[in-house]
């Protein structure tokens, strides 16, 4: 995946497919160019269903898994099943009014991760948030925003959220810079509510957090905040996420992603443990 302000967004069923797809061409010994005079098209768009970029038009794929010889019918069936799936919008799309597309694939991408990994030194995660953090956070990020559209980010937060609670949710591993938890963010009684919902969130067994304590000094990743996915889909490689004002960037090459997971794991090993974290909340939340 790469730069995705502007398009659609992909699905992660999409991007599994694509993958698929390449691999079938491959293995059938055919390049861009022989697979596109297959349908009629320029390699350009062999290249992108491949890369997810474009959705996938059905006879199209039909027509390229007979041209890569896959001819079972239940095989056939059930990757035109699949392609239909992948072409159908997530719950999200329904928050498109609110919704960039950068970050439309941030969210398919964390419904269908089993590992959430993320490092934060300005806010709670979005996942973790109250609906009072939520709130006066987006309105500080938006603040020419009219109150509707604060209100339905804020359900949108809310509605991300229910995969942490969900059947076979995600484990959620989080490190966080001290920073995050004194900066004051709305009134003293939102960020008061918020620690408690950290700390009750420190009892659920799919969560970690830790806290990278100030006394700790420089760390690998002081330069900003990132997250990493994994996923229990082996055509699916680890994605790694940072974001900017304007748009975000998803790297998916396993050398970019092992530079973010060894910059995190050596965090991990930097900040307190998780065990602690509950009572290092606990006595911020006392000064407040």
């Amino acid at each position: 995946m790469a730069d995705v302000r502007s398009g659609g967004a992909p699905t992660v069923l999409r991007v599994v497919l694509g993958r698929r797809l390449q691999d079938l061409r491959e293995k059938a010994g055919l390049s861009y160019e022989q697979a596109g005079r297959a349908l009629d098209v320029t390699h350009a768009t062999i290249r992108r269903m491949e890369k997810a970029e474009v959705g996938l038009k059905i006879p199209y794929v039909e027509k390229l898994l007979t041209t890569y010889g896959v001819t079972d019918p239940k095989e056939v069936d059930g990757f035109l099943s699949l392609a239909r799936e992948a072409n159908q919008p997530g719950w999200w799309h329904r928050f498109r009014d609110v919704l960039p597309d950068w970050f439309s694939a941030f969210v398919s991408l964390e419904v269908e991760a089993n590992l959430i990994r993320a490092y934060e030194p300005h806010y709670v995660p979005g996942l973790l948030q109250t609906e009072g953090y939520a709130r006066a956070v987006l309105r500080a990020g938006m603040p020419h925003a009219a109150e509707e559209e604060i209100d339905r980010q804020v359900a949108l937060r809310a509605q991300r959220q229910a995969l942490l609670t969900r059947e076979n949710p995600p484990l959620l591993w989080v490190v966080m810079d001290e920073t995050v938890l004194r900066r004051p963010i709305g009134q003293p009684g939102v960020m008061r509510d918020q620690l408690t919902h950290l700390i009750d969130a420190t009892a659920m067994p799919n969560v970690r957090l830790q806290v990278m304590p100030f006394d700790a000094g420089p760390h690998p990743a002081m330069y900003g905040p990132f997250h990493i996915f994994r996923f229990p889909i082996p055509e699916l490689p680890d994605i790694a996420y940072s974001e900017s004002l304007v748009g975000a960037v998803y790297f998916d090459q396993r050398d970019d992603v092992s530079t973010f997971l060894e910059a995190l794991d050596r965090m991990c090993a930097q900040a307190a443990p998780a065990q602690s974290t509950e009572a290092i909340l606990g006595d911020i939340r006392k000064e407040i």
